[in-house]
């Protein structure tokens, strides 16, 4: 392991010699020392988010341990801080640890046992960084722009009220949708609208992840479970304990670990590989597939077990060609979020822009309806419209639709976006469009749009 990612811990002791031997000790176990003399430099080293860990003395000179102690709480009460007392000093350790030290280590100590201790505080150090890193990207998630599930049909209105209903009860989810269609959103966005929204979510790429790897990742191991366990190492599913699991391309877990997860699901139970230890779960399991697992189940390919177990409830994820109507606003979306990232302006799709989305037939789904919006901010009015410059591939997909459907398609979005952006005030609309507001209100009750709809969301924004 490089020099830069190992551990650091944070030695600060008056006595130069305990802080010679600790820094020794701690370098020959992996890690990466850094030895003051005072409280007061010890702040000064810690910057927000510290990796590593604290071990300080209780008595020095100045600000004493117990103070430096408080400080650090104060600042970050999740840090992990080892105290050293003296020989005797039961109260002081007493007092310490209801102050919220992580442990006491008693003079004089052995190198082993310092190294033990700092090896589990470094361990918690981590987990607790991991989960506010997690806590953090949901924050931005839910800060972003536009609502967390974009569009208006009746496809993503049924979706939204189904999410809604499941993410209230306990029960396993498996999501059905085609490459792109934007299953990982779906399965964040079940987990942040559960009782589970403030514990982990934890999202496994089943195809990603080397056969060879893939139990001890799910599982954990201890130490000298097999050659390179050098030390014990929680698994995903242990860490999410009290959160949700995302099996991303479940279809491509391999048959011999489908039996293992069926035991979790089961039992709610995992054991890490080399323990007989039973380590109980309270997770919720979101998984996902673009194949339909019961054909996979009847070829071989996927445990049939595993297939009725996850069967629970399967949340069928629509596809960009069965949702057109929704691709105006949901273009603006990823625009203004693409915006918002790079510091630039959004600018506004004009017609000609929207008769090329609705030409397109979008095999990529969302995820290439994402990138078009992001190159389309980025280039800004040197963007070309032309379909073969803004969409790959060329094909437009509408070939089954006659003309007047194609027309009719074109018009709803057009005076569906025009609504979202004036927030449903008719008279600009109808401005807008050039439209008298006899014609306006007949294309609304034609194409079964509400202005006030508009205005409701508008005005929740």
């Amino acid at each position: 392991m490089h020099e830069s990612d190992a551990t650091p811990v944070l030695i600060v002791d008056d006595e130069e010699h305990l802080r010679i031997t600790a820094g020794q000790t701690l370098e020959l176990a992996g890690y990466r020392p850094q030895a003051v003399s005072n409280a007061e430099a010890a702040l000064a080293a810690l910057s927000d988010d510290y990796p590593g860990v604290l071990v300080s003395d209780i008595r020095m000179p100045g600000m004493d341990g117990l103070a430096l102690l408080r400080e650090v709480r104060r600042r970050d009460p999740d840090l992990p801080v080892i105290l050293i007392t003296g020989h005797g000093d039961i109260s002081t350790a007493v007092e310490a640890m209801r102050e919220g030290a992580w442990d006491f280590l008693e003079k004089p100590f052995a190198g082993e046992r310092l190294a033990d201790v700092v090896r589990r505080a470094a361990e918690k150090r981590r987990l607790s960084l991991e989960n506010r890193r997690l806590k953090a990207e949901l924050d931005a998630q839910r800060a972003a722009p536009g609502p967390r599930i974009v569009g208006r049909t009746t496809a993503m209105q049924h979706l939204s009220a189904m999410l809604q209903r499941v993410s209230q009860v306990e029960t396993d989810v498996l999501l059905f949708g085609e490459t792109g269609v934007g299953k990982d959103l779906v399965a964040r966005s079940l987990h942040e609208r559960s009782a589970r929204s403030g514990h982990p979510f934890v999202a496994i790429n089943c195809g990603a992840v080397p056969e060879s790897i893939i139990e001890s990742e799910l599982f954990g191991h201890e130490k000298g479970a097999f050659t390179g366990a050098v030390e014990r190492r929680i698994g995903k599913f242990e860490y999410a304990n009290g959160g949700s699991v995302f099996l991303d391309e479940i279809e491509s877990m391999p048959l011999a670990l489908q039996v293992k997860l069926l035991r979790v699901l089961q039992e709610r139970s995992i054991e890490r590989l080399g323990s007989n230890q039973s380590v109980a779960l309270d997770i919720r399991i979101i998984a996902a597939t673009k194949t339909d697992l019961k054909v996979a189940a009847e070829r071989g390919e996927f445990r049939e077990d595993l297939y009725y177990r996850l069967n629970v409830v399967t949340v069928p994820i629509p596809p960009l060609r069965e949702r057109r109507e929704d691709l105006p606003l949901l273009f603006q979306h990823f625009a203004v979020v693409a915006a918002n990232r790079s510091g630039l302006e959004a600018p506004p799709l004009d017609a000609a822009g929207v008769s090329v989305l609705m030409a397109h037939d979008w095999p990529g789904n969302v995820r290439e309806l994402r990138n078009l919006a992001e190159r389309f901010v980025l280039l800004g009015a040197t963007y070309d419209y032309r379909l073969e410059r803004l969409v790959e591939g060329g094909d437009s997909g509408t070939g089954e639709m006659t003309l007047p459907q194609q027309v009719e398609l074109f018009e709803k979005s057009l005076i569906s976006q025009s609504l979202a952006n004036h927030g449903g005030r008719v008279n600009e609309v109808c401005e807008h469009l050039g439209l008298p507001r006899k014609t306006f209100y007949d294309k609304l009750k034609k194409y079964d749009l509400r202005a006030e709809d508009y205005r409701l969301r508008h005005a929740g924004d």
